[in-house]
């Protein structure tokens, strides 16, 4: 499983990367703050939705902790998607939220 850091996924956020960011969590912790750009697809929704997702993009998958989204990149890893794991969630977040 691919993993990056919290700091690298906002460092090249503030360099004017353009990323594809999938937040597992449920609606209202998304709604109490997310990384501006992230598209929220809760954990328990994700097999039904991600027809709704590219397999020619790649996506970088975010939770609170790691966990969550730990087990979505493992099940788009296996669905054919491009998917990276945001060690440390949004607990290690550090950059600007929406």
């Amino acid at each position: 499983m691919k993993e990056m850091t919290a700091k690298e996924v906002q460092q090249r956020l503030e360099a004017g990367e353009s990323l594809n960011i999938i937040d597992v969590r449920e609606v209202y912790e998304y709604q109490g703050g997310h990384i501006p750009g992230a598209i929220n697809i809760p954990l328990g929704l994700l097999p039904i939705r991600m027809n709704e997702l590219s397999k020619d993009t790649p996506y970088i998958v975010v939770c609170l902790a790691g966990g969550r989204s730990a087990q979505a990149t493992a099940l788009l890893d296996r669905n054919g998607f491009d998917a990276t794991n945001m060690l440390g969630g949004m607990s290690a977040w550090e950059g600007k939220v929406e």
